[in-house]
């Protein structure tokens, strides 16, 4: 029996107050700036690449982004104003040549496939209004991850929002100590455990 834990501790980061720089625009930086961009279409990113594909390009076409294409190599002086780096490319040597130049500049990096050299994964992410749930599995099978979501997505209602929306409510006008309203909530959302499980 595998008993690993996951030590990972989850973050939900403001992308629009923070300066997000990926390096590369092929298939790989395709990928990461499309998921970033559907869970932060606010975000504040730079791309660094010489060359940029047709399907990043259309990406950025769809909608009004606030991603800055840099069309060059990449250089270390690059990481400056930046505070997350994610190395987006399929050149081995150049992500960790990028890997290199965040560290020394004390900058959080992800990393694309390699796990041990990342300080913070991009998990699978599910998102039904303001409620979002981030999968991760420790960087051991990102594919695992996207299938829960994929399970995620077909299991949570659309209206989940019309929920929270409700509950906030209902905590708005709740009275007494945070005991007294820690209690009161826990009654109303134990329902939903109960239908849960008559279903």
């Amino acid at each position: 029996m595998n008993n690993k834990k996951n030590p990972l501790y989850p973050v939900f980061l403001k992308l629009h107050n923070l300066r997000l720089l990926i390096v590369g625009a092929g298939e790989v930086g395709y990928e990461k700036l499309f998921f970033i961009l559907k869970s932060s279409p606010d975000a504040n990113i730079t791309v660094v690449a010489p060359w940029v594909s047709p399907e990043l390009e259309e990406l950025l076409s769809e909608g009004n982004y606030k991603v800055n294409i840099v069309k060059k190599e990449f250089d270390v002086a690059d990481i400056e104003g930046h505070d997350l780096i994610v190395a987006a490319t399929n050149i081995r040597e150049l992500n960790h040549e990028v890997q290199r130049a965040a560290k020394a500049a004390g900058k959080l990096i992800n990393v694309a496939d390699t796990p041990h050299l990342c300080d913070f994964y991009l998990g699978s992410i599910v998102t039904r209004g303001p409620l979002k749930v981030a999968i991760s599995t420790n960087g051991q099978s990102p594919t695992f991850a996207k299938r829960f979501r994929q399970v995620l997505e077909a299991t949570l209602p659309e209206d989940v929002g019309d929920l929270l929306d409700n509950l906030k409510e209902i905590r708005d006008q709740l009275t007494g100590d945070f005991n007294a309203k820690v209690k009161a909530l826990n009654d109303v959302t134990a329902s939903l455990l109960t239908e849960k499980k008559e279903n």
